[in-house]
């Protein structure tokens, strides 16, 4: 049974940094494209970065480009992701999700309507003060 956690969460002041961490028990990340997702209130969930299969493809949306970076080991099947010069707009729960029907790879991962995982966590939240 595949449980999975993201931590790393808080509520910081713009300009601040926050490493976020995602865990499956029972799943290695370092066998399927892994990506982050965000939900905020009353907004549609959207694809933040990815991390190929292979790991030699990193990719991050225009608006986080620059200011997060994704990263996965696969000794501690953990994928991280650092975000920096937060902004009020990067407000969120986070989640991660690895493509474990290996339909999809980065970045197609995260723009695919018809993505599914069955072990999604219960998120992380970040909170951007202005």
């Amino acid at each position: 049974q595949v449980q999975q956690v993201e931590s790393g969460g808080d509520t910081v002041q713009a300009g601040g940094s926050l490493n976020l961490s995602c865990t499956a028990s029972g799943l290695n990340f370092s066998n399927f494209a892994v990506g982050w997702f965000r939900q905020a209130p009353g907004k549609e969930r959207e694809g933040v970065s990815c991390v190929s299969r292979s790991g030699l493809t990193l990719y991050s949306k225009d608006s986080v480009r620059g200011r997060f970076t994704i990263s996965r080991d696969s000794a501690k099947a953990t994928v991280y992701l650092q975000m920096t010069s937060l902004k009020p707009e990067d407000t969120a729960t986070y989640f991660c999700a690895a493509d474990v029907e290996r339909k999809y790879d980065c970045p197609h991962l995260l723009f695919a309507k018809q993505f599914q995982y069955n072990y999604w966590g219960q998120g992380t939240q970040v909170t951007v003060s202005s």
